[in-house]
């Protein structure tokens, strides 16, 4: 028999990515731990971004001006843009800050099982900037599993028709990693992807 304010949070909590049910209970109880003050900073923080961050009108990306930082920076090269799935991929690029270029925000990956198309996707805004821009590099940078894979060769396939280059980021071992313990596709990538030293 549970409380039902608790419970009601705890399953809201639960509906977060990677929050299982006994993390989100963890998470309910710590909430209720903490001082009112807290609690409501919490929420307020919450509502705040959810009100406040926007997707960028150019990239996509997350941004709570528009156009955002990345977009409006004039050193950044406007001739690549790094193709993403997700606007949450951009921060993880931004993190090496070895890419100096634009980047854009497809909206998800192509899945059929789960009625995402080509349509659904910001394929056709991909395709307009790079006319627009004089892009001479459009790099792939989505996940190596099947649906980013569809969806790197589906987008590769059109814009080689505009005589553009194309390129996909690297896959392989990890550094640190041991080859006795990566898997075989892993190991079939870093084979694929080696280059000369």
């Amino acid at each position: 028999m549970g409380i039902e304010p608790i419970q009601t949070l705890a399953s809201r909590l639960a509906r977060l990515p990677g929050i299982g049910n006994k993390s989100a209970l963890r998470l309910a109880y710590h909430i209720l731990d903490m001082s009112e003050d807290g609690a409501k900073e919490l929420a307020d923080a919450i509502i705040n971004a959810r009100s406040k961050v926007q997707a960028c009108k150019i990239c996509g990306a997350y941004t709570d001006v528009d156009p955002c930082a990345i977009c409006s920076d004039k050193s950044r090269r406007k001739d690549i843009i790094c193709v993403v799935a997700e606007a949450k991929d951009v921060l993880a690029m931004e993190k090496m800050r070895e890419y100096h270029g634009q980047y854009h925000v497809l909206g998800g990956v192509l899945s059929p099982m789960n009625g995402i198309g080509p349509s659904e996707l910001r394929i056709d805004e991909l395709l307009k900037r790079i006319k627009e821009q004089g892009v001479s590099e459009v790099i792939i940078a989505t996940n190596p599993d099947v649906e980013g894979e569809a969806t790197s060769s589906y987008i590769a396939r059109i814009i080689k028709q505009n005589g553009v280059r194309v390129t996909r980021i690297a896959h392989g071992i990890p550094i640190g990693g041991n080859l006795e313990y990566i898997d075989e596709m892993t190991l079939f990538k870093a084979i694929e992807g080696r280059r000369e030293i």
